[in-house]
């Protein structure tokens, strides 16, 4: 250790970082589990609600004109088997009060914001980084720049 720092600097002991509802938005890839888990700990470890939020995007189902009826519900199902292992972990975690899944079709940015944070109105946001190619970048942009500019708590971006 440095002389120059004191034991007090190098010690980092646990400390609420005062949030009270952490949201975490997933997106399908394979890369969520590792955010969701992130998510579980950081709500853990200030004994907050974790919201867990989906959003099946429907602009390609918008642009296609129609779609089965029966697509929506079973991208769901799909989404909830996929984390549901994780789900479990986070309910049975004493530090959490309250865990809730929501699922919600719409385009991605809008939904989010509007039917989820508005309504949460969470401390945190945490999402991952999908690292799309420079094209779909420049097309789609970015859900965690999105994030990291339209709201006001605190967004922690994993990679």
């Amino acid at each position: 250790m440095s002389e120059n720092v004191t034991s007090t600097q190098a010690t980092y002991a646990y400390q609420d970082l005062g949030y009270d509802r952490v949201f975490v938005s997933l997106d399908g890839t394979d890369s969520q589990l590792k955010v969701l888990d992130r998510a579980i700990r950081m709500a853990a470890n200030d004994n907050a609600e974790l919201y867990i939020g989906h959003v099946i995007d429907s602009t390609a189902l918008e642009t296609a004109g129609t779609y089965p009826v029966d697509l929506i519900p079973t991208l769901e199902r799909s989404f909830r088997e996929a984390i549901k292992d994780e789900v479990e972990l986070a309910r049975s975690e004493p530090n959490i009060p309250k865990v809730e899944v929501i699922v919600k079709a719409g385009r991605i940015r809008e939904t989010l914001k509007d039917e989820m944070l508005d309504v949460i109105k969470p401390d945190l946001v945490i999402c991952g980084a999908r690292g799309l190619s420079s094209i779909k970048y420049a097309i789609l942009g970015s859900i965690s720049t999105f994030l990291t500019r339209s709201t006001t708590c605190d967004v922690l971006v994993v990679k």
